[in-house]
């Protein structure tokens, strides 16, 4: 799944799938409670175990997804590294190495080998290691009838001091998000890279086709990808850019088929959207269809 606002931090790591003709299961769902959503998405015919798809002690799809600087979704495609994410993701790297003399911006860039990839110290790619339910957690000592702001303070207070736990005993970030309009909240346990280098890109006039209004229209034609590789040390651990690091090796990559699609095939997406409005309730529902929609297209339209 591809970024939506690249301000959005890590906040949901969702799954949405879809039976082609059948009909699409709307929503997000939350890797790590697998179990709840499993049995239907073997109605729809996956074929990939739980385990395969998301698993804490061994190696799964979870490993592959990764977070591209902090805002789109990338996969590892590769045992040396190589991940795939949205050319106006890359974007910014892409623009950052162009000159006059080299625009690849407009003409494209693909190197030939490992020495010909351009470092790009800004970037980071974060790996999330496991996803924990800490809601019991995060609330302990919380009083009910305490005004906003002391419930607020002690969730705050509770947040980090698990956070802090959490990274002196693993080593690894870890970072809490409140899920379900703040109903619940897990603990994301993630390993971050920084040593990020651009592989290939096509031309403007391929990537960025339709501009980012076309970001998620279907059909879309255009060659919206870029490709980077992430580098680690000697001993696969992150390390900052340097020239004796050597390509990432991955618990887990992506397989690609090169098998024609059938209608029917079981479809996935996996990745980092960056909110859900799923779980609104109906009187907000209600509140944006009946008040703030047409307040919103009233203004526009005065400008127009």
């Amino acid at each position: 799944m591809f970024d939506f606002m690249k301000r959005l931090s890590l906040v949901l790591l969702t799954v949405y799938f879809v039976s082609l003709p059948v009909r699409a299961v709307e929503g997000m769902w939350i890797p790590s409670l697998i179990d709840m959503f499993y049995s239907d998405m073997q109605t729809y015919g996956v074929k990939m175990t739980k385990e395969q798809i998301y698993s804490t002690n061994n190696s799964s799809l979870k490993d592959a997804v990764i977070q591209f600087n902090g805002g789109c979704t990338a996969e590892i495609v590769s045992d040396q590294g190589l991940i795939l994410t949205n050319h106006h993701c890359g974007y910014d790297a892409i623009q950052k190495h162009s000159t006059i003399e080299n625009d690849y911006l407009a003409n494209g860039f693909w190197s030939k080998n490992l020495s010909e990839e351009l470092p790009c110290p800004w970037l980071n790619v974060t790996i999330v290691k496991e996803i924990r339910d800490v809601t019991e957690a995060v609330f302990k000592g919380i009083d009910r009838n305490g005004s906003a702001e002391e419930i607020q303070g002690q969730i705050a207070k509770n947040i980090a001091a698990l956070e802090a736990e959490e990274k002196g005993k693993s080593g690894f970030a870890a970072k809490i998000k409140p899920f379900n309009q703040g109903n619940e909240y897990f603990m994301l346990i993630t390993q971050n890279y920084d040593d990020i280098r651009l592989v290939g890109t096509p031309p403007n006039a391929i990537g960025k086709f339709g501009g980012d209004t076309d970001n998620w229209v279907w059909p879309r034609h255009t060659g919206d990808f870029s490709i980077f590789r992430i580098y680690a040390d000697k001993d696969n651990n992150p390390a900052k850019h340097n020239a004796n690091n050597v390509p990432y090796k991955p618990s887990h990559s992506l397989p690609i088929s090169l098998k024609p699609k059938q209608v029917g095939d079981f479809t996935m997406v996996y990745g980092f959207p960056g909110y859900t409005d799923q779980h609104y309730t109906a009187s907000k529902l209600k509140f944006y269809i009946e008040t703030e929609a047409p307040a919103r297209n009233q203004h526009a339209s005065a400008y127009t």
